[in-house]
């Protein structure tokens, strides 16, 4: 019987029955070291006995009333935010496609209502991903997914990533521009970070912002939640920015995203302004208070210890044959030398889970809890992979 699904994924011929930390079991009983955590989702790795008995625990007591009414979880959820981020208000969705989608809005009505702007533009990056609601596919820095879907949502000016010099020359040239929205580093083309680090970056890009009254708005979507070391990534940095959007590993897999605002965005939605019927239900927001619960006992250290065991694992094994590695924490992007999408298939058939972004990008998002036998397994099996696979066009 041919399937009742749309064909949007090109999904791979396995299927999973049950997780436990870092390893996931499909429908035969085979296996799999996941190095994915679902896209960076399940930063507390799969089955996590005390999201597992939140989430049985809540769906027994109360699922979903709407925004109505008051939430009582949404309140302490904003509070346990507005304490690992340093921001002020939060507003909750279903992802992070539209947690992305309020902080636009927001750039939007900040130039209508404080600088009497009637078509605002806001920064984005070459090679960004910012999600595939219409205005998000629009603010995405990649073509490929964007082709079929125009008209595109205008009012977006984009420029190369870690490129200060470029955002300067914007600013001189369009006086509309109210706000840079950027992921700290890139996730979906391959886990790219700025040359320099975090910390500079954005220390640039938030000075560029005070400098013309813009807002600064953060896409930690994926690298938020722990994923690099820190709650947030710009907690690399002395920053704050203006408007910070998160998901993924937000409910450790259970679907939430958020909006977070200070400063200058603080105010500026009000009652009718934005609205969702499924944001912050109380079981999604009991979901995510364990999850960040959890995230602070230890995992989120952990993961800064294990990507510098995995970086250094890899540099040691393959930094021969030009391979390098980008990106934070549990958030790396193995670079090799030349287009490695059939690494998929083969790691797959030896019991590992990979991503391949950008042709030649490993992309590495395993769970935050994985510990040092299992980080060094990953390294011992990915780079047997790569190295046959490299010796293999060296011979040819």
């Amino acid at each position: 019987m041919s399937s009742a699904l749309m064909p949007t994924y090109a999904r791979q011929p396995v299927g999973f029955s049950r997780g436990e930390g870092v390893w996931l079991f499909d429908t035969e009983g085979r296996r799999y070291l996941d190095t994915t955590a679902g896209i960076a989702v399940c930063g507390l790795g799969h089955a996590h006995p005390a999201v597992a008995e939140a989430i049985a625990d809540q769906a027994r007591t109360l699922v979903h009333t709407s925004n109505l009414y008051q939430v009582p979880l949404q309140e302490k959820l904003g509070e346990a935010l507005r304490d690992v981020s340093g921001m002020e208000l939060c507003f909750f969705g279903n992802s992070g496609a539209e947690a992305n989608e309020a902080a636009i809005k927001l750039a939007r009505l900040f130039a209508h209502k404080h600088k009497g702007i009637s078509e605002p533009a806001i920064i984005v990056m070459e090679n960004s991903f910012h999600g595939r609601t219409l205005a998000t596919l629009s603010a995405t820095g990649n073509k490929k997914i964007q082709d079929g879907f125009g008209p595109l949502v205008p009012g977006f000016v984009r420029v190369p990533f870690d490129d200060v010099a470029a955002i300067e020359k914007a600013a001189a040239e369009n006086p509309n521009i109210v706000a840079i929205l950027v992921e700290p580093i890139q996730g979906e083309s391959g886990v790219r970070a700025p040359a320099a680090g975090i910390a500079p970056y954005l220390e640039a890009l938030h000075a560029i912002c005070d400098k013309n009254d813009w807002l600064l708005m953060l896409d930690e979507i994926q690298t938020g939640n722990g994923r690099t070391g820190k709650y947030f990534a710009y907690q690399h940095s002395a920053i704050l920015p203006d408007v910070v959007s998160t998901a993924k590993g937000l409910g450790n897999g259970f679907p939430i995203g958020a909006c977070l605002v200070r400063g200058k965005a603080r105010d500026l939605f009000g009652p009718g302004n934005h609205g969702t019927t499924y944001g912050g239900t109380p079981l999604a927001c009991r979901a995510a208070l364990t999850t960040i619960e959890e995230l602070r006992k230890g995992p989120i250290d952990n993961a800064r210890v294990m990507g510098e065991r995995i970086r250094s694992g890899f540099l040691n094994t393959l930094g021969d044959l030009g391979v390098t590695v980008e990106g934070a924490g549990l958030m790396l992007g193995v670079v090799l030398p030349k287009p490695c999408g059939e690494l998929v298939a083969r790691a797959r058939e030896d019991g590992v889970l990979l991503i391949v972004s950008a042709e030649n990008r490993i992309r590495l998002l395993p769970p935050l809890i994985i510990n040092g036998e299992e980080a060094d397994l990953l390294v011992e099996k990915i780079s047997a992979l790569v190295r046959t696979f490299l010796n293999e066009g060296a011979a040819a």
